[in-house]
């Protein structure tokens, strides 16, 4: 992973195994219809879920991340005020749907 011109390796966070990885972090900071463009970099990421945990538990209030919008986020947030570990919940959905 490169961030600003130093590359990294050895990195074992989920950020690192995330499909954006390559690809430029601004794209994931665009308005509009842009953004419904770049939640379909998010579909098959195979880290969707802890990316997704981390900017809700951290309250971003910019970007696309986990495959949704800052307005997607803070509607969530609004309608789910006791989470405390968006981690654990999101987990448990998964495995839900999944039909663990």
């Amino acid at each position: 992973m490169t961030i600003g011109g130093s590359t990294f390796t050895g990195d074992s966070s989920w950020a690192a195994r995330g499909a954006c990885v390559t690809m430029d972090p601004d794209g994931f900071f665009v308005q509009g219809a842009e953004q419904h463009a770049v939640k379909a970099a998010c579909g098959a990421c195979p880290v969707r879920t802890e990316c997704l945990a981390d900017a809700l538990d951290n309250r971003v209030d910019f970007g696309v991340w986990g495959g949704m919008t800052e307005r997607e986020r803070r509607r969530l947030l609004r309608r789910h005020p006791h989470v405390s570990d968006w981690s654990a919940l999101l987990r448990r959905a998964e495995q839900q749907a999944v039909g663990g």
